[in-house]
Order: C-alpha cells, then sequence, then structure tokens
C-alpha cells in the first residue's frame, strides 16, 4: 500500500473522530461581530492551536489588533519539497433570527438528507467545516508518516466575517514569516455533489454609499411641491439610468480593462449544463437578468454588475406623511472582473452622478471598499496537482469556475505575498451559507479531507 493510500485508509478509519473535533470546534460561538463574543473567538483560536500542536506544529496565537490569528508552521520532512500556506477563519455570523432554526445554531446536529448524513450549525461548512477537513487530512499524515508531506505554515483568522479589517496589516507585518510557494484555501464550493470544482477567477468589488441633499430641512409637500426640488425624485431618476435596455452599465469608463472570456473557457462552461430556469427558479423568478447576448454563466462569472442594494430617505413610519425629504441616500455594489480598476469605476460613478443630478442638488460620497477583480494562473505545478488530485478522488475532472463573489484575503495574499492561491471548496449551493440552517453534507467533508490527503501527496513526491 502506498502512502497516500495508507494516509487515505487511515483518514476513513478515524472519520467519527475526526467529525467529533469537527463539531466541538461548532459547539463554541465565535461570532466575530458581536463584541459580547469576544471570549469564544480566543477559545475557537486555541481549539485550532491546540489541534496544530498536537500534529507537530509550532503553533501559536498572534494579536492583530482585533480576534486573534493562529499562526502555525511545520518543517515537513525535511528536503527540497514545496512549502505550502493554509489559509481559514474560525469566526462566524451571528445565528439571527434564531427562531428560524430547526435545531440549536450552537449545537450541531446530524440529519439524515438525500445524500446521507449531514451537520447543521452555525459555522459548519463556513469556514470551520472546511478548515476541519484539512486538519483531518494534516492529522492523517501525521499518524501515517510522523510527519507532513511537504512544508506547511497555517494562518487562521478571526475577523472574515467582518471584512478581515486586521488581516491586511497582520499579513504585511509578518509577510517574511508567511511567504510560501501557493496558499491552500477551503473557503468555496463544488458544482454539485459529484463534481469537485476550482475557482480560477473572483469578481472585484467597488462598494459606495451616495447621499442627495437639497433643502436646508423636510418640506410640507403641499405648500412646496412642484417648486422644491424633491432629493428622492432626483436620486432615483439619477440611479435609474445606472443600465440601459441591453443591461450595459453606463457608468463613464466602467468596461475600460473588461475582456471576453476565451474560447476555449466558454466552451467548457457551455458544456456544464447549467440550467438557469431552475437557477432562477429555486429562488422565485423565472425571467433572467442582466446584459443581453451574454451567457448565463458568463454573466455571473466573468462580467461587471451594478447593484442598488439598499435605499431609503423620507418618512417611513405607518400610515401618511405629506412630506419632501431634505436629503435621500442609496447604497451601489459594483462587482468587477479582472482588468477594471475599482478607483476609476469609483471616481466614474461620481461623474455619472454629477452628469445627472439637477441644479440645487448636493452629492456626498462614501466608499466602504475597493477590491480588483483577480484571476489564478492555471500553469503551475500547484494547480495540475490540484486537478490531479480531485480527479482522482472524484472520478472526474473538476470544472474551473469563475466565482461570482469576492473574497478580499485572496487578494491580500495575492499583493502581500505574492501567491495564487488554491481555492478548492466542498460546499455546496444549498448549504444555507451566512441564513439559518447552515449544514455541510458529511459526504463532502469526508471526501474533501481525503482530496487535501492526496494533494498534499501529490505536492509532496509522494506516492
Amino acid at each position: 500500500m502506498t502512502n497516500t493510500a495508507t494516509a487515505l485508509a487511515r483518514l476513513d478509519a478515524t472519520l467519527p473522530a475526526a467529525q467529533a473535533r469537527w463539531m466541538d470546534w461548532l459547539r463554541i460561538p465565535s461570532i466575530g461581530a458581536d463584541p459580547a463574543h469576544a471570549a469564544d473567538c480566543v477559545r475557537a483560536a486555541e481549539h485550532a492551536r491546540a489541534d496544530l500542536e498536537s500534529l507537530g506544529f509550532k503553533a501559536e496565537l498572534r494579536e492583530t489588533g482585533g480576534h486573534p490569528a493562529i499562526v502555525a508552521h511545520h518543517p515537513g520532512p525535511g528536503g527540497k519539497v514545496p512549502h505550502l500556506l493554509y489559509y481559514g477563519h474560525y469566526d462566524v455570523q451571528p445565528a439571527d433570527p434564531l427562531e428560524l432554526w430547526t435545531t440549536p445554531p450552537f449545537e450541531p446536529t446530524v440529519v439524515e438528507g438525500p445524500n446521507g448524513p449531514r451537520v447543521y450549525a452555525r459555522g459548519a461548512v463556513d469556514d470551520k467545516g472546511q478548515v476541519s477537513m484539512w486538519l483531518a487530512a494534516f492529522r492523517a499524515w501525521h499518524d501515517t508518516l510522523g510527519t507532513m508531506p511537504c512544508r506547511i505554515s497555517v494562518v487562521i483568522e478571526g475577523e472574515e466575517e467582518t471584512g478581515s479589517r486586521n488581516f491586511k496589516p497582520f499579513v504585511k507585518a509578518n509577510a517574511a514569516e508567511l511567504r510560501a510557494d501557493t496558499c491552500v484555501v477551503s473557503d468555496t464550493g463544488m458544482w454539485d455533489i459529484d463534481t469537485p470544482s476550482v475557482s480560477t477567477s473572483l469578481r472585484g468589488m467597488t462598494y459606495m454609499e451616495v447621499t442627495l441633499k437639497a433643502a436646508n430641512r423636510d418640506l410640507h409637500s403641499g405648500m412646496y411641491g412642484g417648486s422644491a426640488l424633491n432629493p428622492i425624485n432626483a436620486l432615483t431618476r439619477a440611479l435609474g439610468q445606472l443600465t440601459d435596455e441591453n443591461g450595459h452599465i453606463q457608468v463613464p469608463g466602467f468596461y475600460d480593462g473588461v475582456q471576453d472570456i476565451s474560447v476555449g473557457k466558454a466552451n467548457q462552461w457551455a458544456s456544464l449544463g447549467f440550467s438557469e430556469e431552475k437557477y432562477l427558479g429555486d429562488i422565485g423568478l423565472s425571467v433572467p437578468s442582466g446584459e443581453k447576448g451574454r451567457s448565463a454563466l458568463e454573466r455571473l462569472w466573468a462580467r461587471p454588475t451594478a447593484d442598488i442594494c439598499g435605499i431609503w430617505g423620507g418618512y417611513q413610519g405607518p400610515g401618511t406623511k405629506t412630506v419632501i425629504a431634505a436629503e435621500a441616500s442609496a447604497k451601489v455594489s459594483f462587482r468587477l472582473v479582472p482588468g477594471q480598476n475599482p478607483a476609476a469605476v469609483e471616481a466614474g460613478f461620481k461623474q455619472f452622478m454629477a452628469d445627472r443630478v439637477p441644479a440645487d442638488a448636493k452629492l456626498e460620497f462614501q466608499t466602504y471598499g475597493l477590491a480588483p477583480g483577480l484571476e489564478m494562473s492555471l500553469d503551475t505545478p500547484y494547480m495540475r496537482a490540484t486537478q490531479a488530485a480531485l480527479t482522482e478522488e472524484y472520478g472526474r475532472a473538476p470544472v474551473l469556475a469563475g466565482c461570482g463573489g469576492s473574497i478580499p484575503v485572496v487578494e491580500t495574499i495575492q499583493t502581500e505575498l505574492g501567491l495564487d492561491c488554491l481555492l478548492i471548496g466542498f460546499g455546496l449551493d444549498d448549504d444555507q451559507v451566512h441564513s439559518p440552517n447552515e449544514k455541510f453534507e458529511v459526504r463532502c467533508f469526508h471526501k474533501g479531507a481525503r482530496s487535501h490527503i492526496r494533494l498534499l501527496g501529490k505536492l509532496g513526491g509522494i506516492s
């Protein structure tokens, strides 16, 4: 039996113990956004630190200006082997609204589902479950080989769910220690339960708030209506022009740097058989939106978007109040693709609004985030090993998928450490991430851990 086969057999034999460690971690309510759970975040960090230390890592908690990070290092077997950085996070979203949970959010519960047992809990998949997979893979190698196949560093933060506000300065300050050959991140999803996926691109974001002000106070609509500028009317009229009838975004210079996807990528995505009808039907919709003339997956993964995420102004209480508000505001999110400049989009949106509001309107802007879209290189030994490991485990090649969302830490790792990330996730679309009744399939947990074992074996040159 080969070393990899021995490690896989060890994982299979000890899967109940791996699940128990995972569920012990889930019981800690490490809600990063809630100051009342600061001590729980420290407990969750210590739980991961102790687990790594038991596997031969030198592991410690580090101060970040917020919740602590775990940093750990394993020298590996010695000799010329790759140095891998593993990233994850232990903080979780708040569980509210609690009344919508069918089981207690911090008492992990195993329920039989269509694909076998699944675990319900906050953090089941995002990200404690996915971190626990590669920890289980480490343990299997430790138990059978006595070491790791590669030199490994680990960083697990506690503020991903609140924007990783202290992560970038932490990485920058510790760049020499954290720099490696590549970074492994399991915080994404699969194509379906039988088909693995590697995310090869991420959309970036420009997120802004705009406020339009007019009169110096709220006005009686009967006394001033028809004469005084109405900020809500003016704001909605301008924002209503963000896209034209074909779904093209009208911000000046918005498409600068945007490239069409390659023919090969277009053909691969077309071969996946994605049903936009079912995708929309699951959320109670039936008519596709967005740019006309583009395929569904192209619109979701490789085209930029503009969305009004919130809008308010004037009286919103019960009954009526005949008032022309003094101001109105909106939050606007631009999802960006590789090649776009987030700061240029910010400037373009300001110009777009200035060109469309009447005299007497005063505009104020606040920018909450600027992050570029990212592309991962496919032509590396690490990416080739990843595809081979997943193909061996699942009996089919992984989908090389785009990701419509943004993962800011990947941009931090790329810019501060100069590393591409291997985005290997095992979540499913119905895992209800960030929602009540978050879950993770035990089958996904198990095969995810096996995939990480195979990847380590391949990168370490161990048969």
